[in-house]
């Protein structure tokens, strides 16, 4: 499955679940309906996956964790807050660079349309 069609298929439950929980609940709610979605749609879904720092070639484990990694190609970081900032976005771009994956989904579930609350992110490499 290409990167494209992942992150489609991520906006697409996340648009199924808010459409169904709407805004006002809590995050943990959010990523354990998008996780249950999207196996149901037969994609490889982990939550909560550690993710360690590397430095000068020692592996640190610093309590940082991915809210989902979808197919193992996709990291999606969910929030319920105001609204997105640039510290939200430096996260994932954060963990996009830790963990050497090309493309994340940032996801705002606290809005009245789901489209405003999404920001999709690709590290360079």
């Amino acid at each position: 499955m290409e990167l494209n069609e992942i992150s489609a298929q991520v906006v697409d439950a996340a648009i199924r679940v808010h459409s169904v929980l709407g805004p006002g609940l809590l995050e943990n709610a959010y990523e354990a309906c998008l996780a249950h979605e999207l196996q149901k749609r037969g994609l490889s879904v982990e939550r909560q996956l550690g993710l360690p720092v590397v430095y000068e070639g020692v592996r640190i484990d610093l309590g940082y964790r991915l809210d989902l990694l979808v197919e193992q190609r996709v990291i999606v970081e969910l929030k319920a807050v105001d609204r997105l900032t640039r510290l939200h976005q430096a996260q994932l771009l954060s963990y996009l660079k830790l963990s050497g994956k090309k493309v994340g989904l940032l996801i705002n579930f606290n809005v009245l349309r789901l489209k405003n609350g999404l920001k999709r992110m690709v590290n360079d490499l």
